[in-house]
């Protein structure tokens, strides 16, 4: 296996719990991508959670050459290891529940925005527009009630990372541990993900949706700043001000957010079905492994 061009940088070592001190070329790369995706965590932009989907579609490249290597795969194959390996196979399974409940929303909204922009284009005025923003409406509250669902399963997976033998059994190898990583830092990007999907109005003031808001908002607060970056904020916002005002003028600044919206929806629809292949092809090969 031949090296990775890209340089590994000392400090990944010191900062690393789980990777040994004499790291082949390929773990130095998951442990830098891993550092990468921790560094960014707090911010929750579609740019920065785009570049966030192309980190882990990079993590993944190398954790597929990472489960490559023969030693990896007799760490991996190893019966005292079986535990782990399945509750790892577990969570992937539940992370590609979750990647699946994501494209669904992001299709919804993405149909519902393209039918209101067409609305618009015909100029059926404020009273047809009124009835498929109804439409939309429904339409979201339907994806956040799937987010919810998903952001329960990733909180309670986060909750059996955190309590599993993962971080009581002091033989995990290296190569557990390190895959255990790339789950639980997957497992937080997803999250910011779903976050962003269902859009500040998950902060409603009615109990339905105060889990949604305690587990996308118990570490921060959205800042002014992401507010105003936040597509689907910002779609919906020009949308009820249009319908409550009928002023026609408003048209073109509809428009505009709802453009902007598709291609925010298009381009985090791209990265997350890139990485999800990628994910689907890393469980395939840790089962061929312990199959063998």
């Amino acid at each position: 296996m031949a090296a990775s061009p890209l340089n590994v940088q000392p400090s990944f070592h010191a900062r690393s719990n789980s990777l040994p001190s004499r790291q082949h070329p390929v773990a130095s790369q998951i442990d830098e991508n891993l550092n990468r995706l921790r560094a960014s965590q707090s911010a929750s932009t579609s740019s920065s959670i785009g570049d966030k989907l192309n980190c882990l579609q990079d993590l993944y490249h190398y954790v597929d050459m990472f489960l490559q290597l023969p030693l990896t795969q007799q760490d991996v194959a190893q019966e005292q290891q079986r535990k782990l390996v399945e509750q790892l196979l577990d969570g992937s399974l539940v992370l590609l529940d979750v990647c699946g409940a994501a494209k669904d929303a992001l299709q919804q909204t993405k149909e519902c925005t393209q039918e209101l922009q067409s609305i618009l284009r015909r100029r059926r005025g404020v009273e047809g527009l009124a009835n498929e923003v109804r439409k939309y409406v429904t339409s979201r509250k339907a994806a956040r009630k799937a987010i919810c669902k998903a952001l329960k399963n990733l909180k309670h997976m986060e909750n059996k990372l955190t309590s599993s033998s993962f971080s009581k059994d002091g033989e995990t190898g290296a190569v557990i541990n390190t895959l255990k990583q790339v789950e639980a830092v997957t497992t937080s990007v997803l999250e910011s993900l779903l976050s962003f999907i269902s859009g500040p109005e998950a902060e409603s003031k009615t109990s339905r949706w105060s889990l949604v808001s305690k587990l996308m908002h118990q570490k921060r607060v959205m800042c002014e700043e992401e507010q105003k970056a936040h597509e689907i904020a910002n779609a919906e916002a020009a949308l009820r001000s249009f319908v409550k005002s009928g002023n026609m003028k408003n048209v073109e600044n509809v428009q505009n957010e709802l453009q902007n919206l598709e291609m925010c929806i298009k381009d985090l629809e791209e990265g997350l079905e890139s990485f999800y292949r990628r994910l689907i092809k890393a469980r395939v090969t840790v089962l061929n492994i312990i199959n063998c």
